[in-house]
């Protein structure tokens, strides 16, 4: 296996389109465990989505490690917001005003209500499509990204480890509260303890740029080590859901584990990225090729435009087949794989890089 060259990193791409079909086939999960009022629906095939989902939930902290990679140095300020606001702004503006539009058209909200959820885009969401929340996290990172930049440039090998292991403690504190429900100056009122500037995703950020800096080349180490933490972090997440699944009515209670800032998900998330981040492509000419950087370039439209089809796709699918072990993953690679296509549809119209990114 070769390095790749420094123009394109192939792993990266093949680790991006992975990472958009697992946020697919989640959203595809939930359909068969999330009922009304935060109550768990069915157990029997949330059995099933306990199985499926976990691996899945690693997804976002990829997108966040892979944008995490490419954001420094930041040496224009107003260019660097320009570029990378205008690519991810403007179409999650116009993505929220056409949702805020389809629930108007759909019946699910009047014209007032429709208006309102425009207006309130700059505040959260437009209508209440949950994905989009992933949009402002990402644009927070952005925001703070030229006051790290400095510091993800010259820190030390020991201070950037420093930081990463007091926001590996932060990863437990949610398995720490079900011992100890406050802990390190949290009260009601306060909401900020001792770790929480070192928490969030903002870690993903920090060990995406910790192993671009130190541990970027090729090592013997890096796919034993990558399976040990896939495996092991799985176990967690599964078993966490799995165990609580009998008890537990409520689904914010019942997919504890499943938390984007828990030991287990970076665990997945960092063996995912140290076994793809080597992999080159020979010859990239090779249409299959071709096809896999088109998807990965048009990552963040399927993530806008996935929910329309999903909704589309499951309605067609779930009274045909009688169990989620079945349902989950085939209505995740359908509406992968037709969201896909109208994407690319959509990126021939002129300017269409506003609506697909």
């Amino acid at each position: 296996m070769t390095i790749n060259p420094p123009s394109r990193n192939y792993g990266l791409d093949i680790l991006r389109v992975i990472a958009c079909y697992m946020v697919i086939q989640a959203h595809a999960g939930e359909f068969y465990y999330i009922g009304n009022g935060d109550l768990v629906a069915n157990k029997v095939d949330a059995y099933w989505v306990g199985w499926y989902t976990p691996l899945c939930i690693v997804s976002v902290p990829l997108f966040v490690m892979i944008s995490g990679l490419f954001l420094f140095p930041v040496k224009d300020v107003p260019a660097f917001f320009k570029k990378r606001f205008s690519r991810i702004a403007i179409p999650f503006v116009l993505w929220c005003i056409f949702y805020a539009l389809y629930y108007y058209l759909k019946g699910y909200a009047d014209m007032d209500t429709t208006l309102a959820h425009i207006a309130n885009i700059p505040l959260n969401y437009g209508a209440q499509i949950g994905h989009l929340w992933f949009v402002y996290m990402l644009l927070g990172i952005y925001l703070f990204a030229p006051i790290l930049s400095p510091w993800i440039q010259t820190a030390t090998r020991k201070n950037m480890e420093f930081y990463l292991l007091l926001w590996g403690v932060t990863l437990c504190i949610p398995y720490i509260h079900l011992v100890i429900p406050e802990i390190w100056g949290e009260t009601f009122w306060n909401r900020t303890p001792m770790l929480y500037y070192f928490s969030g995703f903002l870690g993903y950020v920090v060990l995406a740029n910790y192993i671009k800096r130190f541990h970027m080349e090729p090592r013997q180490w890096n796919y034993p080590a990558g399976i040990v933490l896939i495996i092991a972090g799985y176990a967690l997440t599964t078993y966490g859901f799995l165990q609580r699944l009998p008890t537990e009515t409520h689904v914010s209670k019942l997919v504890l584990t499943w938390g984007f800032e828990t030991i287990n998900v970076a665990m997945m998330t960092t063996g995912a990225f140290l076994m793809f981040k080597n992999i080159s492509i020979k010859n990239p000419d090779r249409p299959f090729i071709k096809l896999w950087i088109d998807i990965a370039a048009k990552s963040y439209g399927i993530y806008l435009a996935h929910i329309l089809v999903l909704n589309a796709v499951h309605s067609l699918v779930d009274k045909r087949f009688a169990s989620a072990a079945v349902k989950i993953p085939l209505i995740g690679v359908c509406t992968f794989i037709l969201t896909f296509l109208v994407v690319k549809l959509l990126s021939f119209l002129p300017k269409s890089k506003w609506l697909v990114g």
